[in-house]
């Protein structure tokens, strides 16, 4: 279907938007309203049984676009009635591919994109330290990124710290001065090779040092790639998160999608995390039929198994809706 390979082409940087409602020639907006009804059985207690039906998202792009400059406004809802700016920001592009991102803006890391629209499952594959793409779980990042774009390759790099981080105060009662030093992330793509396509970055946060007594600095490294043959997709990827002192953690995923025709598909996908560094880990697998109702109105029903190791496994089985414009 095209808006899948819109979401693959988005997970690799290549395209910002599936669609947009043009209101003039300067300015155009698209978002999306996701809702669910899910059951999650733990261990098939019935005091641990959960069902919840709602909203779980709603989102509203400003896409503004002047000659050599654009810009993006995202305001989000998620599982609450507060309104907020996901994404705020604006690009300068210069004339040899070049361009320049200032602002509040997501990760360019991940298989998983950030937005409903761009996953082939309800369910996320793991956890929220390894879902690198979910602004949501994960906040944005506030700074600037230059980007590179020419024929099949693409490359951006961003410093930047979380929204609302102060760099450097000293107001600690006891004198003390915290220094919270700019993260950096590195993402690159590659569509050279024939249906493939190889995505690859790192992302290093400076823990904020107090009276340079040092901090403990995290490295996350990404790979991800996906593979097209007709009507079939396999994509995956591996993450690892080293946190100095503290050992590294890692994940991966192997997902599957086949378009059966233009209405309905398949996605079956298998990840595993780490949840600390003793080698303890969860897996889960997916198995998520989906169907396009109409052009804008997408439906996914999922079944998904937990292994939470020694901790309860959950079964659970959620029928979602998601309508973009």
């Amino acid at each position: 279907m095209k808006t899948k390979l819109l979401a693959v082409l988005a997970a690799f940087g290549m395209v910002a938007s599936a669609s947009a409602v043009k209101i003039n020639n300067n300015i155009s907006i698209n978002g999306f309203v996701d809702g669910s009804i899910s059951n999650t059985d733990a261990d098939g207690a019935a005091t641990h049984d959960e069902t919840n039906i709602g909203v779980d998202e709603v989102e509203l792009n400003v896409l503004v676009n002047a000659g050599s400059v654009s810009g993006e406004l995202h305001l989000d809802s998620s599982d609450s009635d507060d309104l907020d700016i996901e994404q705020v920001h604006f690009t300068y592009t210069f004339a040899n591919g070049l361009s320049a991102t200032a602002g509040q803006f997501g990760s360019a890391l991940g298989f998983e994109r950030e937005d409903p629209a761009g996953l082939y499952t309800y369910s996320r594959a793991y956890n929220n330290a390894f879902d690198l793409g979910n602004i949501d779980a994960r906040g944005s990042q506030e700074g600037l990124r230059l980007g590179y774009a020419a024929g099949q390759f693409s490359f951006s790099a961003s410093a930047y710290n979380p929204v609302g981080i102060v760099e450097e105060t000293n107001s600690n009662a006891n004198g003390l001065t915290s220094e919270d030093n700019l993260n950096y992330e590195i993402a690159v793509s590659f569509n050279g090779f024939e249906n493939l396509v190889i995505g690859a970055g790192v992302q290093v946060d400076n823990a904020a040092d107090v009276n340079s007594s040092g901090s403990t600095d995290t490295t996350t490294t990404n790979l991800h790639a996906a593979y097209t043959l007709d009507k079939l997709l396999i994509g995956a990827e591996y993450v690892n998160i080293d946190v100095d002192n503290a050992g590294d953690t890692s994940a991966y995923l192997v997902l599957a999608d086949y378009d059966f025709n233009d209405k309905i598909g398949l996605a079956v996908r298998y990840s595993e995390w780490e949840v600390n560094t003793n080698g303890a880990e969860n897996s889960k697998l997916s198995i998520a039929p989906n169907y396009a109702i109409t052009d804008s109105l997408g439906a996914i029903l999922e079944w998904a198994s937990t292994d939470n190791g020694t901790a309860q496994d959950e079964d659970q089985i959620a029928l979602e809706l998601t309508y973009t414009f």
